[in-house]
């Protein structure tokens, strides 16, 4: 176990983590689909709605306090993305909504007979979107074919379906459903080559490693701070030149400048104090002179604990007999992947084992998680999916071993 991490500290600024029902503490692993918010986060939230309640660019004082706070907010995410300006960063409502939204102002740049590649292994709001443009545009959709023995992309599965056609590659950092962490730097730089634009969803990557746009060679990247201890809130980063020629559809009155001709109507200002808040919680954590700087070395301590817990639940599954893992298992190959665990057992349909962990007050989901490419790769639409466990820097190892027994009661009692 990491030994500089003082988990009694970190779990006391989560007010959530301290509740219980009838006496039996909450095991919070549904985190893959939305993480617990520190008090940071609430506290900024309501000072928001207290003391800068009002819309933007007027003359009175609330104003210009949400004036501040928005600025402040996209100066926290250039950061928190490493993006070289605020004028990359656009809040929205989330991931999903943001990437319709951009969908369609990409594709005034795309013709019919145009081609799009997709992954197998994303999330559907990193594929949605572009089947419905490439419907309506007559493109050619070709997807990436993860193996499903290793749950990795074969180092030639952008190579097999790019072309001289090909306009744009859409792809994500991690999988919500295998954790596979995809190595997005050399699939960009050979979309690059071929004059395609990348579009990244980093919405399962963004809780657990540090994220560098500048270094990362995509075009566009998108995560929502839900899955990342803040609101419900989306934060898209966009090359600024990519951003700046690109149509967005407004209303007429609203500016042209960056990026808010992209942040169509009034925002959440109060999600974007909360993002600021999660930034804030994160950032303590780390060191250096700056907040890029001291983010990336907080992530890098709190993905040394993560490891630590998602080894202990691997060896621990491992024991169950019919229980197959679906993604990578190795403990020298756990830095390919997040701390999202999926997993079915023989016998034991995923939806009866998540009701089951219920009742031990233990938080997961089962299905498909919106991963439905995946999942049907794999051949388990029909059979219920998985049943994904999701750790994050607040779980303990205790909650992992509690986990596991109440596995193993289930198991038993059938």
């Amino acid at each position: 176990m990491t030994q500089d991490l003082d988990l009694s500290r970190i779990r006391a600024q989560f007010p959530s983590l301290a509740l219980s029902d009838g006496g039996a503490p909450r095991i919070y692993f549904d985190n893959p689909a939305g993480t617990q918010v520190p008090q940071l986060v609430v506290d900024r939230t309501v000072s928001c709605l207290v003391a800068a309640n009002a819309n933007l660019g007027g003359y009175f004082t609330t104003s210009k306090a949400a004036d501040a706070l928005a600025d402040e907010a996209h100066r926290a995410m250039a950061d928190f993305y490493n993006a070289a300006s605020p004028a990359e960063i656009v809040f929205g409502q989330n991931m999903t909504t943001l990437t319709l939204h951009m969908s369609r102002c990409l594709g005034r740049k795309f013709r019919k007979g145009d081609e799009i590649v997709l992954s197998r292994m994303d999330h559907d709001a990193n594929i949605a979107p572009w089947l419905l443009l490439a419907d309506d545009l007559g493109l050619t959709v070709r997807f990436m074919d993860f193996d499903p023995g290793t749950y990795e992309f074969p180092e030639d599965a952008l190579t097999r379906v790019l072309s001289e056609r090909t306009r744009l590659v859409a792809l994500g950092l991690a999988s919500n459903c295998t954790g596979t962490v995809n190595d997005v730097k050399r699939f960009a730089r050979e979309a690059k080559s071929a004059g395609a634009l990348v579009y990244v969803d980093a919405v399962q990557f963004a809780p657990h490693y540090a994220i560098d746009v500048q270094n990362l060679g995509a075009d566009v990247l998108v995560s929502s701070a839900y899955k990342w201890f803040g609101p419900h809130q989306g934060i898209l980063w966009g090359r600024e030149e990519l951003l700046a020629e690109t149509f967005a559809y407004k209303v007429r009155p609203a500016g042209n400048d960056l990026p808010h001709k992209f942040e169509t109507g009034t925002l959440s200002h109060e999600g974007m104090a909360g993002c600021l808040g999660a930034v804030e919680y994160l950032e303590q954590f780390g060191e250096g002179g700056t907040r890029a700087g001291r983010l990336k070395s907080a992530w890098g301590r709190l993905a040394a604990h993560e490891r630590d817990l998602t080894m202990r639940l691997i060896a621990g599954l491992k024991g169950f007999k019919g229980l197959r893992i679906r993604g990578i298992t190795s403990d020298n190959a756990m830095h390919r992947r997040v701390p999202t665990v999926s997993f079915t057992l023989e016998g034991h349909r995923p939806e009866a084992l998540a009701k089951g962990f219920a009742r031990d007050n233990i938080f997961v989901w089962s299905g498909h998680n919106y991963a439905i490419e995946p999942v049907g790769h794999m051949g388990l639409l029909e059979a219920g999916g998985v049943l994904r466990v999701g750790l994050a820097h607040y779980n303990t190892a205790a909650e992992v071993d509690s986990f596991l027994s109440a596995l193993t009661r289930q198991v038993k009692a059938s």
